[in-house]
């Protein structure tokens, strides 16, 4: 793969860690002990992660994110929990892409990759603190629902064809800072509104 490829898939696994550390990593771990994604040489260093011991503790964090991620406010409790997890994990899966030769590539994969998934985390918690603004548990259900099937698509995608993984990322990117922003406006309006001037609305000067 080319430079661009490199950093479309870097970028895309390190978005979507933001949303799903442990079914990133046991989701590539399971494809790549199944044959389904041969890795190309310069991939190799993430062979570790179909390291039966990693895939297993992968598998329960997974299995606890999953019905932790389902239950309201609990999730917003396990996203903060995962603040400076997350980041991290995904600070590494990018390193593992990148060619280990250069050093200067490794150092920025690191810093971006990191950066990307506190991005995209950022964006996942604050949605999910806004849906949990809402008294019933359906809309929580799905939302959490919707994350885990785009998780596997996009990370299959960005896997299977590197020239499209420069897109999901992208998409990602600007789904994130949507979320971002989306949050933020709900939150300015729920908790910030301009309490109204004595009088107005009851016929007084």
């Amino acid at each position: 793969m080319g430079v661009i490829e490199i950093i479309g898939v870097a970028g895309s696994v390190s978005l979507l860690a933001g949303w799903r550390l442990y079914l990133c990593i046991f989701a590539t771990g399971l494809a790549m002990r199944l044959g389904v994604l041969p890795l190309p040489e310069h991939l190799e260093s993430l062979s570790v992660l179909a390291n039966p011991w990693v895939m297993g503790i992968a598998a329960l964090a997974a299995l606890a994110e999953f019905f932790a991620d389902k239950v309201m406010w609990l999730d917003s409790l396990w996203d903060t929990v995962h603040t400076a997890i997350r980041p991290v994990g995904g600070a590494l899966l990018a390193l593992a892409i990148v060619d280990p030769s250069d050093p200067a590539t490794q150092v920025i994969a690191f810093l971006l990759g990191g950066g990307a998934s506190f991005l995209a985390h950022g964006g996942k918690a604050s949605a999910r603190a806004v849906v949990n603004t809402s008294p019933e548990p359906v809309s929580n259900i799905a939302v959490s629902s919707v994350e885990d099937v785009a998780t596997m698509g996009l990370l299959w995608l960005a896997y299977e064809n590197p020239l499209a993984a420069g897109a999901v990322a992208l998409v990602l990117l600007a789904l994130t800072v949507a979320l971002l922003l989306w949050a933020r406006r709900v939150i300015k309006r729920l908790f910030f509104r301009v309490p109204k001037a004595e009088g107005v609305g009851r016929g007084m000067p």
